[in-house]
């Protein structure tokens, strides 16, 4: 940035036309969420008003809604995406509707869309983004697709990873990275045995076409094949998972790109992929340019908790000991920070190789050590015992203590037990997609977190048999093995993400529930393979479809038991599940919800504060609980930490040196994203997606603030 675009970002412009871009996901290739912008700073930030609101129109009777969306900002214009997966472009100065694009042509979309991606080489300009199973070219200008991107504008994902494409469904729901004229992508593969390979690849910005492809499950002859045991080439091909998708970080000098990986599946149980399982859980460094390997470094050996690196890394230059070293930070579910040498991936503080507990479950093989940084500090705590159990409400600390001396727990990476254990962090994450972000000019890392506590009860399933028993006793035994770890094994569901399916014929038509079982939805997977008796048979058991043959079969049937013996799959049927007081609160002591400030040259925490609150627990004068956050911040040269991320629906600045809060407003409705900020007209402007969901009433908003013109 030049020295008068830095001296009209503090100062402002009068009318002269500039702008002043957030043109990425997160702010830049470097996943920085920073911006050097400084009118709005921390004199002026109490003087903030809305702007403009904007509306994408899609709220649906019934419907089941979130914007996770981190618009991006060019040439005075933004793009982003409505709950259902339209892509727009708005005027970012007044919010004037400009174009969108329905990749769904009036039906209705399903899952995320974090971000999209801009490209240009000259008068070609576009817009690229994931819905559906699909990438989508379109003009930036126009909203057009790009007809020789792909066919007619599109690329299937599920094509290309050496697997049969009708028999998965792979989507993205964060943006790819552009490297001159690639677009590098990361996926979701879903999270059950019969999930996709995650597999990076590299596809030519202008074609569509793949140019390379990385196995991040290594394939028969390739480096890391060893640490996958015993497993036969079929085996190797079609093992799902370890996979990016929560987007990547660019070294664009050194033609470096960074990619966090999720753990191979299924999430919960690995007896059938013995070994640590690379490139499971690991920061990967390869060749923007070829996808050749650089370094990786493993986070989780063999992960039984679905501790999936949740967040791009953060590019960052620190200063150790004297030393300027470019390095590259990852955020974890865990509460750690990780950080390594850009070039060579060597730790920038001490890593130890830990004894962790061992399963219970004969077949399991958890991996005896796990890496502990020494130093950053952990931004959560890191044990949850018997002290440590709430006493929000002292009349059920009993209650919840006495259930939390009923489950396995033996500190971090106690394995999942058919007993249930505690899994503190939870699998949500301390750290999740909204992941951090840092300020150039002083080495600092600011990282929102939640402190969770949930319980994994991993058991046998028995396997489905379709030429015997009834259709209902069919459709129990499919849905025990594919959505009872979300819906739970009595169909009660998880409030406020995963809704109960008791009753769903009093909700929902047949035909409904089979689409979003075909093509998934939110965050469920699809079953693309499903067959027509599978569709029949969860029909019959979701709508109760009981004759009386039914009735006496279903009565002697046992699809859950934690026995040995029995053919099945090992299933977590509690799984994502919060432990929770009866009251509705998370088990632990708070704080619940916390915004850190982490020196990276140190690796000390600077400060940490509670993020969000309860009101209905404020009027009671229990303060400082904090909350469960869904979102990331941003900083800014005006020395301002944005974020809102939280179940109070709120949006707040934070004072970058103290964790002071200098503003906040209420928003429409939760505000669950990463906000950005941009200047148009001399003007700096912040802007977040209330797209609420997740226990929030749903909405469709984007909500602009600035200064007022005075």
């Amino acid at each position: 940035m030049s020295i008068l675009l830095l001296f009209l970002a503090g100062c402002g412009a009068g009318n002269e036309e500039q702008f002043i871009h957030w043109d990425t996901y997160k702010g830049d290739a470097t996943s920085s969420s920073y911006s050097a912008l400084a009118q709005i700073n921390k004199e002026n930030v109490n003087q903030l008003e809305v702007a403009w609101t904007y509306r994408t129109g899609d709220l649906p009777e019934n419907a089941r809604s979130t914007i996770e969306t981190n618009p991006i900002v060019i040439d005075g214009i933004m793009y982003g995406a409505s709950p259902y997966l339209k892509v727009f472009a708005i005027d970012a100065e007044n919010g004037e509707e400009k174009w969108m694009y329905d990749p769904f042509e009036g039906g209705t979309g399903s899952g995320y869309m974090r971000g999209v991606v801009y490209w240009e080489d000259g008068e070609d300009k576009r817009i690229i983004f994931s819905a559906g199973t699909w990438i989508y070219a379109v003009d930036a200008e126009t909203g057009n697709l790009v007809s020789e991107f792909g066919t007619e504008g599109k690329v299937d994902l599920n094509e290309g990873l050496g697997v049969d494409p009708e028999t998965i469904s792979v989507k993205s729901p964060s943006p790819g990275i552009v490297y001159d004229d690639l677009l590098i992508m990361g996926s979701a593969t879903g999270e059950g045995y019969d999930a996709a390979p995650g597999h990076i690849r590299a596809y030519d910005v202008r074609s569509g076409e793949i140019r390379w492809i990385f196995h991040t499950i290594p394939q028969p002859g390739e480096p890391g094949v060893e640490t996958w045991e015993n497993m036969s080439e079929e085996q190797l091909r079609t093992q799902g998972g370890a996979n990016n998708w929560t987007g990547m970080a660019l070294d664009e000098d050194r033609g470096i790109v960074y990619i966090p990986l999720g753990s191979p599946t299924y999430d919960f149980y690995g007896g059938n992929r013995p070994g640590e399982n690379l490139y499971g859980n690991s920061l990967l460094a390869l060749e923007a340019a070829t996808g050749e390997y650089v370094w990786h470094y493993q986070t989780i050996h063999h992960d039984l908790w679905d501790y999936d690196l949740p967040a791009p890394p953060n590019l960052m230059t620190v200063e150790i000991e004297g030393e300027s070293i470019d390095a590259v930070a990852q955020v974890t579910k865990h509460g750690f920070i990780f950080i390594f040498n850009r070039e060579t991936g060597e730790p920038l503080f001490p890593i130890e190789e830990r004894p962790v507990p061992d399963s219970n479950i004969e077949s399991e093989k958890p991996w005896p050590t796990q890496p502990f940084p020494v130093k950053p500090e952990p931004i959560i705590r890191q044990h949850f015992s018997e002290d440590l159990v709430t006493d929000v409400s002292p009349e059920l600390r009993d209650t919840v203590l006495a259930r939390y001396r009923s489950y396995r727990y033996e500190g971090l990476f106690t394995p999942p037990d058919p007993k249930g254990t505690i899994m503190f962090p939870s699998s949500w994450g301390a750290a999740n997609w909204g992941g951090a972000a840092h300020n150039p000019n002083t080495g600092v890392l600011f990282i929102n977190a939640s402190e969770l506590v949930e319980v994994s009860t991993v058991t046998r399933v028995a396997d489905e048999t379709p030429s015997s028993g009834s259709l209902y006793d069919r459709g129990e035994s499919f849905y025990r093995q594919n959505c009872a770890m979300c819906h739970g094994v009595s169909r009660e569901g998880q409030h406020p993400i995963n809704p109960p399916l008791l009753d769903i014929g009093e909700k929902s038509s047949k035909s409904d529930v089979l689409n979003i079982i075909e093509n998934g939805g939110g965050r469920m997977p699809a079953f693309p393979n499903i067959t027509e008796e599978e569709k029949n048979a969860i029909i019959a058991y979701l709508f109760e479809e009981k004759s009386a043959d039914n009735e006496s079969e279903n009565q002697n049937s046992d699809n859950v038991s934690g026995d040995e013996n029995q053919n099945g799959r090992f299933i977590n049927v509690t799984a994502y599940r919060e432990f929770r007081d009866p009251n509705g609160y998370p088990a632990i002591k708070p704080p619940w919800g916390t915004l850190n400030a982490v020196d990276m040259n140190t690796g000390e925490i600077k400060w940490k504060v509670p993020l969000g609150e309860y009101s209905e627990l404020t009027k009671k004068g229990i303060l400082d609980t904090g909350s469960k956050n869904i979102g990331g911040p941003i900083a800014t040269g005006g020395g301002l930490v944005f974020i809102a991320a939280t179940v109070d629906e709120k949006i707040r600045a934070f004072d970058e040196e103290t964790g002071e809060i200098l503003w906040e407003t209420s928003l429409p409705t939760g505000g669950y994203a990463t906000p950005a900020t941009y200047m148009v007209n001399g003007k700096q402007y912040l802007v977040i997606a209330a797209g609420g969901g997740r226990g929030s009433e749903r909405g469709d908003y984007y909500v602009a603030f600035t200064l007022p013109d005075n």
